[in-house]
């Protein structure tokens, strides 16, 4: 089977420097990459231990990194000289209010955003696609209006981090 879905691409663009962007972005999530995935859900022995487990891991806007990919570190090997860094983050305890409902919605969270340096304007962005729309083939109310509250949460981080709107 084979779907064609339309997704909404977002991209949060402000005069901030990429630095004080990522920094902003990296203060307001937590990160499990030190401790990674499988220590959460190893460990725990029920419902309660585990929620207590990725709390420990949240920063104030609800999220935790799951995997920080600078780009920029190898683009320099092949003589490119850019500030790009890929996050993968999420929140389980949301995660959740989607998969009960269909267990497709796993292919879409954590969710990937993109901050990086547009040199040709001057200007650094915040980019992501829109988990609710990523999530097209699902008809299924409850995980679609889960689903967009994830995208509600997304948007605020995205402008605390950027100071702008989309």
């Amino acid at each position: 089977m084979i779907q064609e879905l339309q997704v909404r691409h977002v991209e949060h663009v402000t005069t901030r420097s990429f630095e004080e962007v990522v920094a902003a972005f990296e203060h307001a999530v937590g990160s499990i990459e030190a401790v990674g995935w499988p220590a959460l859900p190893g460990g725990a022995r029920d419902e309660g231990a585990f929620r207590s487990r990725v709390e420990e891991h949240l920063g104030p806007s609800g999220f935790t990194r799951f995997l920080t990919l600078d780009h920029g570190d190898w683009l320099k090997l092949y003589g490119q000289d850019a500030k790009v860094v890929m996050y993968t983050l999420g929140n389980p305890l949301i995660a959740i209010t989607m998969l009960r409902h269909d267990i497709r919605a796993g292919l879409n969270v954590p969710v990937r955003l993109l901050i990086y340096r547009d040199e040709a304007s001057g200007t650094t962005r915040l980019a992501y696609d829109v988990p609710s729309t990523l999530m097209g083939n699902i008809e299924n109310d409850p995980c679609l209006d889960a689903a967009r509250g994830l995208d509600a949460k997304l948007a605020a981080l995205a402008e605390q981090a950027t100071g702008a709107r989309a």
